[in-house]
């Protein structure tokens, strides 16, 4: 990838069956459904969140500021699986629950500044197979990317990643059922 990097396994070793994985989180996160302003219109965000990790892990995005729920044995579990394969630590995860094919995720970059200048995002998937697409920040600098990302696959973006491209889940015009998206990250306070 131009400006960035992108590691893509499509199927991570997980200890037990992504199927296995999906149901347990299903079943066990407190999903909630947040609101965010955007110029000055505010609207229900598109999807069901959670947020998790230590204590210290606050994140701020869109104006809302997450404080982390503590960490449940599955997340802690699923952590340290993914920082193996990653060879990255992580303090957090951001869980989002695409319910059907009208949830998405706008074009974005996790940019923020407590997440550091060049991130480490460990993206998990879980369910439903859905496509991140990529778009660069220079229209025309690079070709747009479109990743399918299966059940129990684990895209890693690192160095520039974040600062020259955006991503997102576009919403679907066919019938989908649920997919929960895992993205750990280190945050700096």
């Amino acid at each position: 990838m131009q400006d960035g990097q992108l590691l893509f396994s499509p199927q991570a070793d997980l200890g037990d069956p992504d199927t296995v994985w999906f149901e347990r989180l299903l079943a066990e996160t407190p999903w909630r459904e947040e609101s965010i302003t955007v110029y000055g219109k505010t609207h229900k965000q598109p999807r069901l969140m959670a947020w998790y990790g230590d204590p210290s892990a606050r994140y701020t995005y869109s104006g809302l500021t997450s404080v982390p729920l503590p960490w449940s044995d599955s997340l802690l579990t699923l952590k340290e699986r993914v920082e193996t394969i990653s060879d990255a630590r992580f303090n957090s995860v951001l869980l989002n629950l695409y319910r059907n094919e009208r949830d998405s995720m706008g074009l974005h970059a996790d940019d923020e500044p407590e997440l550091g200048p060049e991130p480490t995002i460990a993206s998990l998937s879980l369910g439903e197979e859905r496509t991140l697409y990529f778009q660069h920040n220079r229209r025309g600098a690079a070709k747009n990317l479109n990743l399918k990302l299966p059940s129990g696959s684990l895209l890693l973006m690192r160095g520039a990643t974040q600062a020259n491209w955006k991503h997102g889940i576009r919403k679907l015009s066919r019938a989908c059922g649920p997919r929960i998206n895992l993205t750990f990250r280190w945050i700096y306070q």
